[in-house]
């Protein structure tokens, strides 16, 4: 399991591809594997958003989000697990959050992923200040992942 916080960009496709191949090498044991890959939206209620600032509590958000994938990994089967987010100054467009998840069959895999991704929105301590074409506002609730 890696979960990583990054203060600069990253390409989650090459992020998965070598995390994949260096870590899990061509074992066989993993037959699915499931990612998720969230992205900046240059909108929120409404209104333009024109970058985003991405606040957490260092050592604290790391720990949250171990124990969210110890908890997946109680209720699913699977062999590993990466999570990658960005903190820091975000623009529209670029990726926010990679959540993958490798395991022997799709649907471990599926409900691991979307169990991790959901619990990140909801419980990580992340806050986001967004900057709009008049002026700054923090974000107070995260939007539904319907």
């Amino acid at each position: 399991m890696l979960i990583e916080l990054r203060p600069t960009g990253f390409d989650p496709y090459s992020e998965l591809q070598r995390y994949q191949t260096e870590t899990l090498g061509h074992t066989g044991k993993y037959g699915a594997t499931c990612s998720f890959v969230g992205t900046m939206r240059d909108f929120n209620e409404n209104e333009t958003v024109r970058h985003m600032f991405l606040d957490h509590y260092p050592g604290m958000t790391e720990l949250q989000l171990g124990k969210i994938v110890e908890e997946a990994r109680t209720r699913w089967r699977f062999l590993d697990a990466l999570v990658i987010h960005r903190v820091g100054e975000i623009l529209p467009d670029r990726p926010i959050v990679l959540v993958a998840v490798w395991s022997s069959h799709r649907g471990a895999a599926f409900d691991a992923c979307r169990y991790i991704m959901e619990e990140l929105k909801s419980r990580a301590p992340f806050w986001k200040k967004e900057t709009l074409d008049e002026g700054e506002r923090w974000v107070e609730k995260n939007t539904s992942g319907y």
